[in-house]
């Protein structure tokens, strides 16, 4: 959301050594020095003094990936370089690597934003996606801070990564209420490529709080959507896929494509609704649609009601907010078209947890909910907040989450916090089914990361896999004066 041609010192880089040696062996790093260092373009000391904002350089939070189908060992992942504190980064990279993940080659996506080589003040939620003969997509979200124009951006490799087209306006327009955008190709037709967002109108305009939005006299926040048909080389008009009505609104909007024979397409997402709305409170749901995107369902289908209250986790020493534990992430099994649902709540005991949904039915019908993280319940409770969930289905069906927890932490100052994969290789609708934990990176100190709305490694982490191995591509926080946040890189079997 929107909310280094650098020399790292003595101490910047032991602190990083410090890190990649905590997280395990076979964790790499995968983003590098700013490119963004030297830009005079975004004028960003007017930003600073004119909006008091925030700058943290060398942050590079807010992680996706994917991987090459035409090539396993072609991986790109993508992320903000440069968090602004209220909302957005100076640009985007993708980086990317040919050889399974040992080594990684940052490019700046090319024309998102003025230190890019675009038009717009600023960059944010970052997204990438392999079409079926190897072309890669991106997509940004681009902003002004001193207007209200925005748009959402597409990009496009033909060489996994290496290098990008110039930048390409899905669609923009002066609302200052698009966000969290993401883009699907379609892995059973290479011409195929959808992008999803939603867009936020409200009277009270661009700086009212959100409470204030949300109790405004009207407002509303569709999820809105566009594809292209021939590869990128054109985009249909934006439209709007699914309207929760007058007083509510879709965010977090994911497509995933089925592998039934009309290759159904389901969009996950977080629906919210105030009190004065029919269907009050917060929902994990789905729309669908059969015919490519030309029409969606009208009704959601609610996969689990969540807590309405729920703002995610906090650091259980300061009371801080932590961001990154309230969007949910969806998966599908191209195998036998299982689709999973993985997001955070505190619906059990008003803790923090990770919990899943599964449909065996094209997203039908979906399991009652599951927790699934494994952290230790004989802990402090403000320990034991899980969030920020990523799901990945491995090629034997072996379905696998990653989250963050505190579990580790103790009275020593700072926040330690890891990262964990669990595993579930059958019957993943019974909680028992659910182990075979494994340590992913960390333990890192999460005060040390960009404060932007809550200490700060991403609203969404990545995770591909190749074969039977899980490939998480996520964020640790490292040095808070020099080096508030890295993207890494490990594989797990």
């Amino acid at each position: 959301m929107r909310r280094r041609l650098v020399t790292f010192g003595i101490g910047c880089a032991l602190a990083l050594a410090l890190v990649a040696a905590a997280a395990g062996a076979g964790v790499v790093v995968a983003s590098g020095p700013s490119p963004f260092s030297g830009c005079t373009a975004d004028n960003a000391g007017a930003q600073q003094s004119l909006l008091g904002s925030t700058l943290y350089m060398n942050a590079e939070p807010e992680m996706r990936s994917t991987i090459n189908p035409t090539d396993a060992n072609n991986i790109v992942g993508a992320y903000q370089q440069d968090r602004w504190n209220d909302g957005g980064a100076r640009g985007l990279v993708a980086s990317w690597s040919k050889d399974g993940g040992q080594t990684w080659h940052p490019v700046a996506l090319p024309g998102d934003t003025l230190c890019s080589g675009g038009t717009y003040d600023r960059a944010s939620d970052p997204w990438v996606s392999f079409a079926p003969n190897g072309d890669l997509y991106s997509i940004s979200l681009s902003f002004d801070v001193f207007d209200t124009h925005n748009a959402v951006i597409v990009n496009k490799s033909t060489n996994g990564g290496e290098s990008w087209s110039p930048a390409t306006e899905v669609t923009a327009d002066n609302t200052a209420g698009l966000d969290k955008e993401s883009i699907t190709a379609d892995p059973y037709d290479s011409n195929r490529v959808y992008a999803v967002w939603d867009r936020f109108l409200s009277p009270p305009g661009r700086n009212a709080s959100d409470q204030g939005r949300f109790h405004a006299a009207s407002y509303v926040e569709q999820t809105w959507f566009s594809r292209t048909t021939n590869g990128g080389q054109s985009w249909e008009p934006a439209r709007v896929a699914y309207d929760p009505g007058t007083h509510a609104g879709t965010i977090g909007n994911i497509i995933v494509v089925l592998p039934n024979a009309t290759h159904d397409l389901l969009d996950g997402m977080v629906q919210f609704a105030d009190h004065k709305a029919p269907l009050r409170g917060a929902q994990i749901a789905v729309v669908r649609s059969s015919d490519h995107g030309v029409t969606w369902s009208k009704k959601a289908t609610v996969i689990a009601r969540i807590d309405p209250s729920f703002f995610g986790p906090t650091d259980p020493d300061n009371g801080h907010q932590i961001r990154g534990g309230d969007l949910p992430d969806f998966a599908v099994d191209p195998h036998n078209g299982n689709v999973y649902a993985a997001w955070d709540d505190d619906s059990l005991n008003g803790i923090d947890s990770i919990f899943f949904s599964q449909s065996t039915d094209g997203g039908a019908t979906w399991s009652a909910p599951v927790k699934v993280n494994q952290t230790p319940t004989n802990i402090p409770t403000g320990d034991q907040q899980a969030f920020t969930a990523t799901l990945g289905v491995a090629a034997n069906g072996t379905v696998g989450v990653t989250y963050y927890d505190l579990r580790e932490n103790d009275n020593a100052p700072g926040l330690p916090t890891n990262a964990w994969l669990v595993r579930c290789s059958a019957n993943c609708a019974n909680a028992a089914s659910w182990g075979n934990e494994a340590h992913v990176g960390g333990p890192f100190d999460l005060e040390q990361a960009a404060d932007a709305g809550g200490y700060f490694v991403g609203d969404y982490e990545g995770m591909t896999t190749s074969g039977n191995v899980f490939q998480p591509f996520f964020g640790m926080a490292v040095d808070g004066a020099t080096d508030p946040s890295d993207a890494f890189f490990t594989t797990i079997p």
